[in-house]
């Protein structure tokens, strides 16, 4: 039987009979992505992941995809395409663009500086990064994508973090952590969208089960971000130019109150220029056209990778590598399960809902789709193991939050990445949120209680 695992902007069928040679072109990708940044860096060279560009080393990898495909070489194509076309790539991309352009006109009218030296002004300076941590959790939760918040606070904490001599990669770690733990936590996110229609469970009961695993996890990545901030010199701030900060606290309270990411954003956008036209005497339409394209420019290398891996995530998809990764962790966790009594078969399944949505999302680099494609396992092992719906839905939106934050070809890792000028590796070592969490649900996996069992 087939399933569409992508369920708007793309009609490609899956392979559920699974096989593992669909998962090379994958490898490969990693093997020259990572093999080749990791080798550079051992050798002293400087930049070492900006050598090979992340597009050029998903090339080979998607030539091996289609040479490996069993139907016949237009389809194929065809397939890509799909993939590529799918709507949550594209919207991706958009989010991309839009926050690109927003950025560079902000920059150019001053709007940066303006609202950093607010944040001098409101935040100790041995509260900066945790403080970023929790405006973005807050910003992610209430919006309900990490990408629209990463969007909009970025450019503030990017500017603060220079001013105040904070490690820029420690400041984007900690946005990247408050943006994820509101996208896995917010009830209007996706990613909680897909994952209680798939289980069949009620949004707050999810949230339930979600917020006793995702606040201690919190809490303490607040310390830990407090500890990393040190004694930092913050500069004197300078009077506040509020007209220039308007655009950045319109876009928080907007985006705090669940306006769509794209109505946001572009709003931000239309009101810098005009503010920006208003008040520098020197600036015109032309040079809102340029900034605009230059911020659409350094976003290049992000959207094309997103173009690619949709892609490629379309093509393993329907050569069966998604449905061997689910059909193995299935595998195993029905020998286990046989063997045990009923708490331990409880325990056993929610390890395998784990790691099912991780393998998946390690592969699609979409977390949404992630869930997509292992919540028909997810929700067989739930029922096999006596694990509440909610439950089950909780465990698939903590688990691929979490791999989504590590990946460095992830969509958050690049669009921070771009805007603080790193390499997305150093931005994903320090998501210290995302590397608590998971620690936090194993331990409620391991101390079960009956609640948590049908």
């Amino acid at each position: 039987m087939n399933k569409d695992i992508l369920s708007s902007g793309s009609a490609v069928k899956a392979d559920t009979s699974g096989s593992i040679r669909a998962l090379l072109p994958f490898l490969l990708f990693l093997s020259l992505f990572l093999g080749t940044g990791i080798y550079l860096t051992l050798q002293g060279v400087d930049f070492a992941f900006y050598q090979l560009s992340a597009p050029v080393a998903a090339l080979p990898a998607i030539f091996l995809a289609i040479f490996l495909s069993k139907d016949k070489l237009n389809d194929s194509i065809e397939d890509f395409i799909k993939g590529v076309g799918n709507s949550n790539v594209i919207a991706m991309c958009l989010i991309y663009l839009l926050a690109g352009a927003f950025a560079a006109v902000a920059k150019a009218t001053g709007g940066v500086d303006a609202t950093v030296n607010l944040g001098l002004t409101v935040l100790p300076g041995n509260f900066l990064l945790p403080g970023f941590f929790l405006i973005s959790a807050f910003i992610a939760t209430s919006m309900g994508t990490s990408m629209g918040t990463i969007g909009a606070v970025a450019p503030i904490a990017l500017g603060v973090g220079q001013s105040a001599g904070i490690p820029l990669p420690v400041m984007a770690g900690a946005v990247l952590s408050g943006a994820m733990f509101g996208d896995n936590l917010s009830i209007i996110s996706d990613t909680t969208i897909a994952a209680t229609r798939i289980q069949g469970c009620e949004m707050k009961d999810k949230f339930r089960q979600n917020i006793f695993i995702a606040l201690p996890a919190a809490i303490v990545a607040v310390i830990v971000f407090y500890y990393f901030s040190g004694p930092v010199e913050v500069p004197a701030a300078r009077e506040i130019d509020w007209v220039k900060v308007i655009p950045y606290l319109l876009i928080l309270i907007l985006a705090a109150s669940g306006l769509n990411v794209f109505a946001v954003l572009s709003f931000g956008l239309v009101l810098t220029a005009s503010i920006g036209l208003i008040t520098m005497e020197n600036y015109s339409i032309i040079q809102v056209s340029k900034d605009i394209y230059k911020g659409f420019s350094a976003m290049q290398e992000i959207f094309l990778l997103s173009l690619m891996i949709g892609g490629l995530s379309a093509l393993m998809d329907k050569q069966g590598g998604l449905a061997f990764l689910s059909s193995l962790v299935s595998k195993i966790i029905n020998f286990f399960t046989s063997k045990r009594q009923e708490q331990e078969n409880t325990k056993t399944a929610e390890l395998g809902i784990a790691g099912v949505v991780m393998l998946t999302n390690i592969c699609t680099a979409n977390n949404t789709v992630a869930i997509m494609v292992a919540g028909g396992v997810a929700k067989d092992l739930a029922k096999k193991g006596g694990v509440l719906p909610s439950r089950a839905a909780g465990l698939l939106d903590i688990f691929s939050c979490v791999i989504q934050g590590f990946l460095p070809y992830g969509a958050q890792a690049l669009l921070l990445g771009a805007t603080f000028g790193i390499s997305p590796l150093e931005v994903v070592t320090h998501g210290y949120y995302l590397m608590l969490l998971p620690v936090s649900a194993l331990v409620s996996i391991f101390a079960q209680k009956k609640k948590n069992r049908v």
